[in-house]
């Protein structure tokens, strides 16, 4: 037991790491999974939410009753909608329309206004959930946008929090650090934290079809990004809070992988079928085999 914490927004962060069993083979890598959705919003974006808004208050930025505005998938609407709920902020999110029923509904529980966009346009169209913030920013008074897709402050979050957590929980005792790109500040921040301590670490991003990250990190050249259903990671514009120079591979998956690995993580399953097996395995046994 760690105590009471004076606010739900104290139990950010801390998050377990746990060894994954039933999904790893006995030949395979050791694999240990950080359990970002014991964070109180429910995913490792509650950290970078309450770090930007928390610095944005020190240097002024946010001041009493402004209206924070933010375009998410999700994960960063709940994890800024809680703290903006204890903090007393009013909020408006832009969303793709591809995102589920509950993740709307999830926002608008914390009081929240949401406004669903298109997600089959591109990231400079006036119609995209990227665009859409930005004019509603403009357009409201007092109102601060966390910019999560380009702000630097994404990348310290996970610089001063997850990379730390991770160091401390392993005494650096480890070798790949393997994380899914969105915006690109966790594995970002994380990367580079680790990176100082562990010069000899090998990073490596997970990028579905369908984003541009993977043609980016291999040719340097945009891919022409299209439709996928997974959510939460990929994108499909350059980001800002996306630095390459701290992260050593990135590899590519699709829809089904990730939704077949999602429901073997849930079920426990001890199937080891070459058709079931997802890349985040693959990875960590090829890295392995390299040494």
């Amino acid at each position: 037991m760690r105590g009471i914490y004076q606010s739900v927004l104290h139990a950010v962060g801390d998050t377990p790491l746990v060894q994954l069993n039933k999904v790893v083979g006995r030949h395979d890598a050791r694999v240990l999974a950080k359990l970002e959705f014991m964070n109180p919003g429910g995913s490792i974006k509650d950290r970078m939410a309450l770090h930007i808004i928390e610095k944005a208050e020190r240097d002024g930025l946010l001041k009493p009753g402004a209206v924070i505005v933010e375009n998410t998938s999700g994960n960063t609407g709940v994890g800024v909608a809680m703290a903006a709920a204890l903090k007393g902020y009013r909020c408006i999110f832009t969303m793709p329309d591809k995102m589920s029923q509950e993740k709307v509904n999830r926002l608008k529980a914390f009081g929240a206004e949401v406004v669903v966009t298109p997600t089959a346009v591109p990231a400079d169209h006036p119609d995209s959930y990227y665009e859409t913030a930005k004019r509603i920013a403009r357009e409201t008074p007092n109102s601060f946008m966390i910019n999560q897709y380009h702000n630097k402050d994404n990348i310290e979050a996970h610089y001063r929090s997850t990379g730390p957590e991770i160091w401390e929980q392993t005494g650096g005792n480890f070798q790949v650090l393997v994380a899914g790109l969105g915006t690109g500040g966790t594995l970002s921040g994380t990367a580079k934290f680790l990176k100082e301590k562990h010069p000899r670490l090998r990073t490596v991003g997970v990028d579905p079809e369908g984003s541009i990250y993977y043609d980016m990190f291999h040719t340097g050249k945009e891919s022409v990004p299209h439709t996928y259903k997974v959510e939460g990671i990929g994108e499909d514009m350059v980001c800002g809070a996306l630095e390459f120079a701290h992260i050593d591979d990135v590899i590519q998956v699709n829809d089904r992988e990730c939704f077949q690995m999602a429901r073997r993580l849930c079920r426990r399953s001890e199937e080891h079928t070459s058709e079931l097996q997802s890349h985040h395995d693959l990875v960590c046994r090829l890295l392995l085999e390299k040494k």
